[in-house]
C-alpha cells in the first residue's frame, strides 16, 4: 500500500470511536512534575506505557513502543541495532530528555540517546511527557521527556523465562527473577538477542547487516522504617552492529547506568529525596574488523529534592541538580574534555476547586556558556459535561554538545544554547465510555545550531556549527480510547507543520501526518490484536513517499504458567524507508514461548 488518504484515516478513526491509547485517569506518574500525581491531575500531555501493554504488543525494542505514541516520530537506519532517532513534536532528535530511573542518559559528544540498544525486557513502564520541561530538568527538554522505569519486585518469588525465533535468523532468550516481602524487593533481568539482519543500505554492498545485543538489569530496594527507604539500580546494554560504510562498517556500543535513591518521609507533609547516578555511553568503531575510533562519555549526576504538601490545595517542590560530564577519545583530541552544570528549581502547585495552577522556575549555571533561566506556567479548569481545558506556556533550552563546541578542526566554542518557547492549549473529556483529548501547540526555537561556512585563510572551505537557524513548529494531537464489543480500541492522529523560519522549508525527517489505530481483545485462553500506522510523506534531501504498516499479534495460554505468542510485522510487505537510503524490514515473523508463574 503506497498511498494513504488522511480523510480516510479520520473517517476510520471516527468509526472506531477512538484514538491512540491514553493512560487511565487514575494511573500514577512522576515525570511531569517530579512528584507523584494521577494522570487527570497532570497539566501536560502525557502517555504511560505499562508492563502489560509491553507484553500484549510483544514489543522487542523500545522504539517499537515509542513509534506508536502520540507526538513521536522514529527514524531508523536499516533495522534493529542501527542508528535510531526520536523526534518529539517536530523538534530535533537531541531535543528530547531521556531518563532511566531518574538518571539522565545520552552521549555527551553526539547529544543523542542510542535507543536502538535498549530492550523492553528490562522495563516496567515508560512515561512520555510532551512539551517543554527545562524548568524542572534543565537542558534538552525542548520537545519533552521520556522516562524509563526498570522492573521491580513484589511479594514472593517470581521467576520468568522466554525464548523466541523469527525472520532473518533472529533469536532471543530472556531470563529474570523478582521478589520481595513487606520491607524489601529485588529484580534481575538478563537477555540475549542476535539476528543476521538484512541489507540495511540501498545502493551499496549487497549483504546482510547483523546485530547482537546483550542486556542486564539488577535492582533492589529496602524500607528501613516509616521514615527511610533506599533503592539501588544498575542496567547495562551492549550492542554489536554491522552496517555499510566506507570509513567504518562495524560498531560496538556499551550503555550503562548505575544509581541509587534515598527517600526520607520527615513528616506527614514533607518528603526529601536524594539521588546519585552515573550513566556511560561508550563506543568503538571498526572497518572490516580493524579498530578506527572510539568515543566514551560519562555523566555523573547528583540531585536533592524537597517536597512540601502545605495542604490538600497546595504543594511546593524545590531542589538542586548537579551534573559533571567527561569525554575520552583515543582517536580524536578535544580541546576541552569535561564540564559541569548546577541547576536550582522550584515548582508551586495550587488546587482551587475546578482550577489547577502550576508555576515552575529554574536557573542553570553551566561551566561552558554561563547561566540559563527557564520557566513555565500551566492552568487547568474542569468544565461542565465532563470536559477539561488546559493552557500552558513554557521555555526550554539545549546546551551545545562537545562535538558542537570542540570537534577537532571545526568545533565552535562560542556557541550559545538553543532556546525555545511553547504555547499549548488542550481539551479533553470522557463521554459514553470514550476518553479523548486534543492538544494544539506552537514551539518557536531560536539559536538553532547548524553547520555554516566559516572560511579562514588556512582553510577557505571550512564549515563549523553556528547559531544560525530558527524554527516554528505548529501541531495538533488528537487522542482517544474506548472499549467496544469487548475490543480495546485506540487510535491517534498527529498533524504537524515544522518550518525553518529562515528558509520557510519543512524541517527534515518530520512527517506532516501520522495516524495510528490499534485493537486488542482477550478471549480468555487466547488473545488477538493488531496495529495499523499510516505515516505521511516527509522531506529528507527530497520528498519521501508516505507508507502504511500493519502488524498482527496473538497469544495462546498453554497452561496457567506457559503461553505461546506469535506476531507478523509489516503484514502487507510494504517497501518503505524512514531515512533516505536506508531500508526497513520486509514482512517478518516471530514466535516465542513464555513462562511466568
Amino acid at each position: 500500500m503506497k498511498y494513504f488518504s488522511l480523510p480516510a484515516a479520520v473517517l476510520l478513526g471516527t468509526a472506531a470511536m477512538a484514538t491512540q491509547a491514553q493512560t487511565a485517569q487514575d494511573t500514577l506518574l512522576v515525570t511531569a512534575t517530579r512528584t507523584a500525581q494521577t494522570a487527570d491531575q497532570a497539566l501536560a500531555s502525557v502517555t504511560v506505557i505499562e508492563r502489560d501493554e509491553i507484553e500484549r504488543k510483544q514489543a522487542q525494542t523500545v522504539t517499537d513502543l515509542l513509534r506508536q505514541t502520540p507526538g513521536i516520530t522514529v527514524t531508523n537506519n536499516g533495522g534493529r541495532g542501527k542508528q535510531t532517532s526520536i523526534f518529539m513534536r517536530g523538534t530535533n532528535s537531541d531535543h528530547v530528555l531521556v531518563l532511566i530511573d531518574g538518571i539522565k542518559q545520552g552521549s555527551a559528544t553526539l547529544g543523542s540517546v542510542a535507543f536502538e540498544h535498549l530492550t523492553p525486557d528490562q522495563i516496567e513502564r515508560i512515561e512520555v511527557v510532551r512539551g517543554p520541561r527545562s524548568s524542572l530538568y534543565g537542558s534538552e527538554a525542548i520537545g519533552g521527556v521520556i522516562q524509563i522505569f526498570t522492573r521491580k519486585g513484589s511479594d514472593g518469588l517470581k521467576p520468568r523465562f522466554s525464548v523466541g525465533a523469527g525472520s532473518n535468523d533472529s533469536r532471543e532468550v530472556a531470563l529474570g527473577v523478582s521478589g520481595g516481602n513487606g520491607q524489601g524487593w529485588y529484580n534481575l533481568s538478563v537477555s540475549d538477542y542476535t539476528t543476521d539482519g538484512f541489507d540495511a543500505k540501498e545502493g551499496t554492498e549487497a549483504d546482510d547487516d547483523g546485530y547482537d545485543n546483550r542486556s542486564y538489569a539488577l535492582s533492589g530496594g529496602y524500607r528501613f522504617n516509616e521514615v527511610a527507604e533506599a533503592e539501588l539500580f544498575w542496567t547495562r546494554n551492549t550492542g554489536d552492529s554491522e552496517f555499510d560504510g566506507s570509513f567504518q562498517n562495524e560498531s560496538s556500543t556499551r550503555l550503562q547506568t548505575l544509581g541509587g535513591t534515598l527517600r526520607l518521609d520527615l513528616a506527614e507533609n514533607w518528603q526529601v529525596e536524594a539521588r546519585v547516578g552515573r550513566s556511560q555511553d561508550e563506543g568503538d568503531n571498526y572497518l572490516n574488523g580493524t579498530w578506527v575510533s572510539n568515543f566514551d562519555t560519562q555523566r555523573d549526576t547528583l540531585s536533592l529534592q524537597s517536597s512540601h504538601q502545605f495542604s490538600a490545595h497546595s504543594q511546593f517542590v524545590w531542589g538542586v541538580d548537579y551534573q559533571d560530564e567527561e569525554i575520552a577519545s583515543a582517536s580524536n583530541h578535544y580541546a576541552v574534555s569535561s564540564r559541569d552544570n548546577t541547576g536550582a528549581f522550584g515548582l508551586y502547585q495550587l488546587y482551587m476547586g475546578a482550577h489547577d495552577i502550576a508555576l515552575s522556575l529554574r536557573h542553570d549555571d553551566n561551566e561552558q556558556f554561563g547561566g540559563e533561566t527557564t520557566g513555565s506556567l500551566a492552568w487547568g479548569v474542569a468544565l461542565p459535561h465532563n470536559l477539561r481545558l488546559t493552557a500552558s506556556y513554557g521555555t526550554a533550552f539545549r546546551a551545545p554538545t562537545f562535538n558542537d563546541l570542540y570537534w577537532p578542526g571545526s568545533g565552535n566554542p562560542d556557541l550559545q544554547p538553543e532556546e525555545s518557547d511553547t504555547l499549548e492549549l488542550g481539551l479533553s473529556g470522557d463521554h459514553a465510555g470514550i476518553h479523548w483529548a486534543a492538544n494544539l501547540y506552537q514551539t518557536d526555537i531560536d539559536n538553532m545550531i547548524a553547520w555554516a561556512p566559516a572560511p579562514t585563510a588556512a582553510d577557505p572551505w571550512r564549515w563549523t556549527p553556528m547559531n544560525v537557524d530558527n524554527a516554528r513548529i505548529r501541531g495538533l494531537e488528537l487522542t482517544a480510547a474506548t472499549r467496544f464489543a469487548d475490543w480495546d480500541i485506540s487510535t491517534g492522529l498527529d498533524l504537524l507543520d515544522p518550518k525553518d523560519r529562515e528558509t520557510d522549508e519543512i524541517l527534515k525527517r518530520r512527517p506532516r501526518k501520522v495516524f495510528t489505530l490499534a485493537a486488542d481483545r482477550d478471549f480468555g485462553g487466547y488473545a488477538l490484536g493488531g496495529t495499523l500506522q499510516a505515516v505521511g510523506k516527509r522531506k529528507d534531501r527530497d520528498w519521501m513517499s508516505g507508507y502504511t504498516v500493519v502488524d498482527l499479534r496473538g497469544s495462546y495460554a498453554l497452561s496457567r504458567d506457559w503461553s505461546l505468542k506469535a506476531k507478523v510485522e509489516n503484514l502487507l510487505d510494504e517497501d518503505y524507508q524512514t531515512a533516505r537510503g536506508y531500508n526497513q524490514p520486509d514482512r517478518t515473523y516471530w514466535l516465542s514461548l513464555h513462562y511466568a508463574p
